[in-house]
């Protein structure tokens, strides 16, 4: 079969493009940058801002058996313009490139944040509402974009679901866990709240193959689509415990300095403010402040039942397949 992979180059896409050529597929690969390694992999590069007219590059979805559109804009501060051309009018030229071409199936990747509120989120399903407001312009627009997707799917025209990973990591991770330890090394890493807060995660494998069954799903269970699932290792753990022992595997010292949620509200609020009048970042933002304090973990029993998706490996399997023991005493 030949599927297309949009962002590409991303952790999720790259690595998802080298599981479908290593399953015998013809893939191709749509991203903004240049990437060789995925080229000399035999994946079909294309180089495209989605946002940009499909005309330009919409010929690239002839002849293909389904989409998976991994694609977004995932950075925690912006223009709200920019995020939504990169999360919303992206999503609505691929599905319109996907409806011109006669591509059957397309799986969306969306995000848990889609439905944060701020609140806690213990074993949340799918049928939990989106909230009034959102607290920052990626899981605004992410909502958008999973919404248009869902909207779209029909009967004999294009078939989709959409997919919410919660934090995804593991070997060639380029945001979570590096973001993480950037700031470990730089002294800037600081627990918010008790400490107590419970979290999922995703290893890369995992969401993987979660993303193939579901676009086999698509295609062989007619339940399965137009639906959106959580995917996740099914394994909460408590979050800052999770992120010391990152930093134990990479000889980096525990979480240490501390801020109750009452003081880093108005921090965050007031960083926000700076960075609006003197541009750049803020150190914190108040939706990352509640992402850091609040628990998040979802039910996969849909998962489960209509995609098949059961996790491979435990949170622990997952560490030690990302640092292995063995190469962290070489290295020492």
């Amino acid at each position: 079969m030949r599927f297309l992979v949009t962002g590409a180059g991303g952790f999720v896409g790259k690595a998802l493009c080298l599981r479908l050529i290593g399953l015998g597929h013809e893939v191709r690969g749509i991203a903004r940058g240049n990437y060789p390694e995925l080229s000399r992999a035999g994946v079909q590069m294309v180089r495209a801002d989605l946002a940009d007219n499909p005309f330009k590059y919409e010929e690239y979805f002839q002849q293909i058996d389904g989409v998976f559109h991994v694609a977004a804009k995932v950075d925690m501060w912006g223009e709200y313009d920019d995020f939504y051309r990169a999360n919303v009018v992206a999503t609505e030229n691929v599905l319109r490139s996907c409806k011109k071409y006669g591509v059957p199936r397309l799986v969306y990747t969306s995000s848990p944040s889609v439905i944060a509120d701020g609140a806690n989120l213990f074993g949340v399903d799918e049928t939990r509402p989106y909230p009034g407001r959102h607290q920052a312009h990626y899981p605004a627009t992410k909502a958008l974009a999973e919404r248009l997707v869902i909207a779209s799917n029909s009967e004999n025209l294009l078939y989709t679901c959409s997919l919410r990973p919660h934090l995804i990591w593991g070997p060639g991770d380029t945001n979570l866990v590096p973001t993480i330890l950037k700031k470990a090394r730089a002294g800037k890493l600081v627990q918010v709240g008790a400490g107590e807060n419970k979290t999922d995660l995703t290893f890369i494998e995992d969401c993987v193959e979660a993303h193939i069954l579901a676009m086999h799903a698509l295609q062989d269970n007619p339940e399965a689509r137009g639906k959106v699932y959580f995917i996740t290792q099914g394994e909460p753990v408590n979050m800052w415990g999770w992120i010391n022992q990152i930093l134990d595997r990479n000889g980096l010292p525990r979480v240490k300095k501390k801020v109750p949620v009452w003081l880093a509200l108005p921090l965050a609020w007031c960083s926000e403010k700076w960075a609006l009048i003197a541009g750049g970042e803020p150190a914190l933002t108040r939706f990352l402040v509640c992402e850091m304090s609040t628990s998040h973990y979802f039910s996969l029993k849909r998962a489960e039942k209509l995609l098949g998706y059961k996790p491979s490996c435990t949170i622990q399997e997952a560490m030690e397949k990302t640092f292995p023991q063995n190469e962290l005493r070489k290295a020492a």
